[in-house]
């Protein structure tokens, strides 16, 4: 499978990762069938696993996907070293809401714990979830930065930010990677420019949902322009989307969630599609409605 850069300073991995989300929140699978699902997306030669700490149902099982992660990396019989673990901080879940708690000694106790859950002494790669709106940005990400420079974290990265964000981030601290939504359905990585600004920094750009997530995912496969497209190449209308949102930028990398070895195996055959100018441009045209 293609590789493509994660940022400075961090290593190069597949431009197709897993996103862990799906595995620990509502409907989730049995973990026996998570950790097979997990090793069918390692043994297809995907090298990125994207977790978090508030991938779980509420705060008393915050970390669930995280200890889900360690234990299938543990069991795996490939080469676990070679497996890049991307994580994140900053948000919390009360009574299973969203909530975002970026102080730095929050940040700090969230790494500590995150540490702990993956089985390890350093973080590959540390991502900021949200920024706070309560605390300066400046804060959280130079508490970052601290766990940087005493070596628990490898780089560091943003999640749900803006181009000024990420500039003012990164006259703190190197960022490795950006980690904002992409999809036909929700386009304002591009829009607003932060595809663009990455990739001309060098950062890699993580897209979260670039299949739409939830219910939207569902819609793909009567969608008239994206369905007539999977039938034409003899994929799936996921594969496709997934090939559209990849070919927005070299540095792209995406990040797509499974609950089943067959979705997993889906999106590691999306690194093959190279989908024609016309292609991409009746997808680039297309009404992708929310409804």
């Amino acid at each position: 499978m293609e590789e493509r850069s994660l940022g400075p300073g961090a290593p190069d991995v597949t431009c197709v990762g897993f996103g862990g989300m799906p595995l620990s929140v509502a409907a989730r699978p049995d973990p026996r069938e998570s950790v097979r699902v997990l090793h069918a997306a390692l043994d297809a030669g995907m090298t990125l696993i994207d977790t978090a700490d508030v991938y779980c149902l509420g705060d008393d099982d915050i970390g669930h996907n995280e200890r889900l992660v360690a234990k299938a990396l543990r069991e795996w019989t490939g080469d676990a070293d070679r497996i890049v673990v991307a994580t994140k901080g900053g948000m919390t879940r009360p009574a299973g809401g969203w909530d975002s708690d970026a102080r730095p000694e929050r940040l700090r106790a969230a790494c500590e714990a995150s540490l702990k859950a993956l089985g390890t002494d350093v973080i590959d790669l540390y991502q900021l979830h949200r920024v706070d709106p309560e605390v300066p940005l400046e804060d959280s990400v130079g508490a970052l930065a601290d766990l940087k420079a005493e070596g628990k974290i490898r780089a560091v990265g943003l999640s749900n930010v803006s181009v000024s964000e990420i500039r003012r981030a990164s006259e703190i601290v190197r960022i490795s990677s950006v980690q904002n939504r992409l999809s036909p359905f929700f386009r304002e990585a591009l829009e607003g420019g932060v595809v663009d600004y990455t990739e001309g920094e060098g950062i890699g750009f993580l897209a979260y949902s670039p299949v739409g997530g939830g219910r939207l995912n569902l819609k793909l496969p009567d969608h008239p322009i994206v369905a007539s497209i999977a039938r034409e190449k003899g994929i799936s209308a996921h594969a496709v989307v997934l090939a559209w949102v990849l070919g927005k930028a070299p540095n792209v990398i995406v990040i797509p969630g499974a609950r089943t070895t067959a979705h997993a195996l889906d999106s590691v055959a999306a690194a093959d599609v190279r989908l024609t100018p016309g292609e991409v441009k009746a997808i680039d045209e297309a009404e992708f409605s929310l409804a």
